[in-house]
């Protein structure tokens, strides 16, 4: 689960980690009395939308206007913020399409002496959790990790004991952060290891990490994201979540008890298993087809949601074929073909259907779609499927 900046930065907050004073604005009017709020000098209005990139971001309709804009007077913050809500911004993230800025955070502007990046995920070949840091703040970080990795400096560090001082000492002195600054490093650096892991973080990055001419160290931006499978114990994390920044039909997929993610293809997938959707959409791509979907339907899906899972897919315009692709173990094939008929029933099923079945109930579910009268393909094997439903999606 993602969250806002503004979201991520109350969180710092309420965790001892240092950030700018800002209030949130959703009319040009509040933002100006934001700007008021904020002591009347300097200040920043921030486009709030679930994406990276901001700064760099434009306005879909005014490439001129960008997402984070400086402001001196209350005027400007207005005409700031009255130029970025309802619009879309573009950037790097959201594709050509860009996001709705629903929201803006209107923010004291501070003195800056140096922009640092840091960051830290869940390195899975160590097994623990990975500090990141670099001097090229203010810039992705996928440039640097590309260009110049020698920039990026990492120290693991264990959950149970959390990052030591030793190790922030060392990436002080690989970032060149020395005197009173170090004394801030180390509250800093620390308070976001920690709130990682009490939080149940997937990642936290904040870029810029700016050192102040008076040597503190301050998060001038805050990205957090959550694991969605430990938000059972963060009932009051769960309250951030704000759907209108998700895609509708990852939503609807969500309640419906489904693992779904929109893709740019046009071959629905319909499969049992995180594994056998990845293998289902390799094989679609090995043989020139782009899926449209990742769709795990769990290995105990009932009827209803194997029919929710189908007008969800076929709500796609761009799908042009569908293949269902189901092992049953805990899974039966005689639900999936039931789920099938019923889908006919209740959806406007106008594009080609492939249908490979193996496991618990294989013959019995055959049967239930041979007798069905419905126009199915049968695929026999993976193989097959893909190849069987890259053709039909082509021909449509």
């Amino acid at each position: 689960m993602k969250i806002h900046e503004y979201q991520g930065k109350e969180l710092f907050r309420k965790a001892g980690i240092a950030v700018p004073t800002g209030v949130v604005a959703r009319t040009p009017d509040e933002a100006a009395a934001a700007f008021d709020q904020l002591g009347g000098k300097l200040a920043v209005v921030k486009a709030q939308i679930h994406a990276g990139g901001r700064g760099k971001g434009t306005i879909k309709d005014n490439p001129q206007q960008r997402g984070v804009q400086l402001v001196r007077t209350r005027d400007e913050a207005k005409a700031a913020a009255a130029a970025l809500l309802g619009k879309e911004l573009v950037t790097i993230q959201t594709g050509p399409e860009g996001k709705k800025i629903q929201q803006v955070l209107v923010e004291a502007g501070c003195d800056i002496a140096r922009e640092l990046y840091l960051g830290i995920v869940v390195d899975r070949a160590r097994g623990l959790p990975v500090l990141m840091v670099s001097t090229e703040g203010g810039v992705n970080i996928e440039e640097v990790a590309a260009k110049t990795p020698q920039l990026i400096h990492i120290e693991p560090f264990h959950p149970a004991t959390g990052l030591q001082s030793f190790q922030v000492n060392k990436l002080c002195y690989r970032l060149g952060i020395t005197g009173d600054s170090v004394r801030s490093a180390q509250k800093l650096m620390k308070g976001v290891c920690k709130l990682f892991v009490d939080l149940d973080c997937s990642i936290t990055e904040i870029n810029p990490l700016v050192v102040t001419k008076q040597g503190e160290l301050l998060a001038l931006d805050a990205k957090i994201n959550f694991d969605d499978n430990a938000l059972f114990r963060h009932k009051d994390l769960a309250e951030l979540r704000d759907l209108a920044e998700e895609d509708p039909a990852e939503v609807r997929a969500g309640n419906a008890g489904l693992s779904y993610v929109q893709l740019e293809g046009n071959i629905g997938c319909l499969v049992n298993g995180a594994g056998l959707a990845m293998s289902t959409m390799d094989l679609i791509k090995l043989h020139g087809g782009e899926p449209a979907n990742f769709l795990d339907v769990g290995g105990g899906a009932n009827t209803e949601q194997v029919t929710e899972a189908f007008r969800i897919l076929l709500a796609d315009k761009n799908v042009k074929a569908v293949l269902v692709n189901i092992f049953g173990g805990i899974m039966r094939c005689t639900t999936i073909a039931n789920a099938i008929l019923e889908a006919y029933k209740q959806v406007d099923f106008n594009v080609p259907l492939v249908v490979r079945l193996e496991g618990t109930e294989v013959e019995e579910g055959r049967k239930i779609l041979a007798n069905s009268g419905i126009k199915v393909i049968n695929a026999e094997g993976l193989t097959d499927a893909a190849k069987k439903v890259v053709a039909a999606a082509k021909a449509a």
